[in-house]
This record gives C-alpha cells, structure tokens and sequence, in this order.
C-alpha cells in the first residue's frame, strides 16, 4: 500500500510513521510536512535513508501539489494541524487556514481520485463533559476555543464530503497524548524541560482541569488498527481513560525528577479554558479489538527519563514564547 502522511514530521505522525514502517515493511509512505511549528525531521532521522520512506516539504494548502502527490497513493492521513489551544486565542487565523482549508485541499484530492482518508481529530471538538459523562463518537460537537472549533469544522467537513461525494473516509478522535518527541510547549515536555532548567511551573488556574491521557505508542497503534479494520464513514474515539488534573500530572513529574512542589507557579487561567475532557471508546475496543497497553505512570517515567537523556533534541526548539507561563498573552 502506498500511503501519502501529512503532517508526519510533528510528534504523533512521526510516532506513527517510524511505528507503521517497523510493522508494515512492504508498504511506502510519503511524508508531506511544511515544517512549521511542531514539526521537525530529527524526529525521523532513524528512517530517513529507509527506501520506503520520502519526505516532501510543502503545505497541505497548496491543492496543485496535493492533487499531483495524491495520484498513486492508496491512502491519505491527515495529521497536519495547528494543534496548540494557547496559540489559537493569541491568534486563529493559522488554525483557520490550516485545520479547515488544509482539510479541504486534501479531500478535494481524495475526491478527484478517489482515495481512502483517514483525519485525525481530537476529543476537544466535544467540549466540557460533565462529571461521570463521557462523550460517545455521535455525541454533539461543542468546541470551546479557537483550535477546537476549527477541528470540529474540519470534522464536519470530511463527514459533508463523504455524504455528499461519496468519498471513503474514517475519523478519530483521541484524548492527550505524551510521549518522546512531543514539541515543547505542551503540557508534559515544558514542565519536565523548566524543571530540568530550575525554573518554576506553570499552572494555569488551580490545575483542577481534567484530561484523559494516552501514550503516543498506543494513540498510532489505534490507527494502524483503523487503517486495517476500519470501516469508512465511521468515527472512532480513541483513549486510554487515564483522567487526571493537571496538578496531578505536575506533581508526579515533580515527584520523577525529586522536585519540591515549591516549583509550582499558580498563574491566571486561559480564557474559556474546558473544565474536564471525557470520551468513551468502547466502540474500538468492540468492534476492532484495539486496547491501550501502556501504563500512565509507567509511561510517564519512560518519557521524563527520554527528556533528561535528549537535551540535544529539544534545547534547540525552546524560547521564551515556546515555554512562557501565559502563550496567549503574547
């Protein structure tokens, strides 16, 4: 099968393309990025002399080229995204261009060559989720902040093409992810990388918000099982029902490097920021037999431990916005 992965040199694509060429040796992939912010080719440097590997640099918005790359794939994922909700209320209009009409550049191909398509989502596009409720794949959509509502946009787009064209597609929809390679100004990595550098943490409101985590490893072997199960026109939400504050992940990552919790910094919290994130994927685990295998604590170590031991990987993609207390004042 010929695979053509947009957006494959950010952390969760090129966790999934290292993963899928491992398992699927005859297959190709085609790696198109425009090495924005997130993305970076040293996450791929073990595969980059791979003959079934091939990177393109160039943005999913420019149809010409997606038209001509998409002639003899099979399949198209679409990972390429602005992905942070921070950025997104500084300023939406990336996230516009990018999560909607870079969506529409890829269906456009997928239509006029009739190809499969798989778009990758977030659980976001749901909302808050009240407690002891968890978002179901036809739960309403109810996004919060800009990133979120140009996701959610998306979504309903690929879902009108595939009404109306008749287009082959599949959409997941996953909870946090952490991991190796996770670009510094999440969560995870920037409290574990101003730890590593002495400086404070910090937290947005009281840290009582609610995430539902998963490791990257299980987020892309979700998707290898969607690629060879799935079935088109479906949504598939994916998770791993780790809910946890985001005091609760600092102080265990505190904990990890033998901090005091004297490292917290409480600050203001974002604006319309979503209490609790919450989505059921019984629905994968039925119908495709996929299950997380990766313990949260025990992940968590592996990727503290990947941050100490690879300064070299992230010390070069820091400043002061990407680890600044507040990305949305700036």
């Amino acid at each position: 099968m010929k695979i053509l992965v947009c957006g494959g040199a950010g952390f969760i694509g090129s966790t999934f393309i290292k993963n899928y060429l491992k398992n699927n040796p005859n297959d190709t992939i085609t790696n198109l990025d425009n090495l924005t912010i997130g993305s970076n080719l040293q996450n791929l440097t073990s595969i980059e002399n791979n003959p079934n590997y091939s990177f393109i640099k160039n943005d999913i918005k420019n149809e010409k080229t997606i038209l001509d790359i998409s002639k003899d794939k099979d399949l198209i994922i679409n990972f390429a995204a602005e992905s942070h909700v921070d950025r997104s209320i500084a300023n939406p209009k990336p996230f516009i261009e990018t999560n909607i009409l870079g969506t529409y550049s890829l269906l456009e191909a997928v239509r006029k060559y009739d190809k499969s398509f798989i778009h990758i989502s977030t659980d976001e596009v749901y909302g808050d989720a009240e407690k002891n409720e968890s978002f179901m794949e036809k739960s309403n959509l109810n996004p919060s902040n800009p990133y979120s509502a140009t996701k959610a946009s998306s979504d309903l787009l690929v879902s009108a093409y595939e009404r109306t064209y008749g287009i082959s597609s599949i959409t997941t929809r996953c909870t946090n992810n952490f991991g190796p390679y996770q670009f510094p100004e999440k969560l995870v990595p920037k409290t574990i990388i101003r730890l590593i550098k002495n400086l404070k943490v910090p937290l947005y409101g009281d840290g009582s918000q609610i995430r539902s985590w998963i490791y990257v490893s299980d987020h892309v072997s979700a998707i290898e099982s969607i690629i060879s199960k799935g079935q088109s026109g479906h949504v598939y939400n994916i998770t791993a029902y780790e809910e946890i504050t985001n005091l609760t992940i600092v102080k265990k990552i505190l904990e990890i490097l033998g901090k005091s919790e004297n490292m917290i910094e409480y600050v203001n919290d974002r604006p319309g920021h979503d209490k609790r994130y919450s989505i059921d994927c019984s629905k994968i685990e039925n119908s495709l037999g996929w299950k997380p295998k990766y313990e949260f604590d025990d992940a968590l170590k592996e990727t503290v431990s990947w941050y100490v031991k690879n300064e070299s990987w992230w010390e070069s993609l820091i400043d002061e916005k990407t680890l600044h207390s507040q990305p949305w004042t700036l």
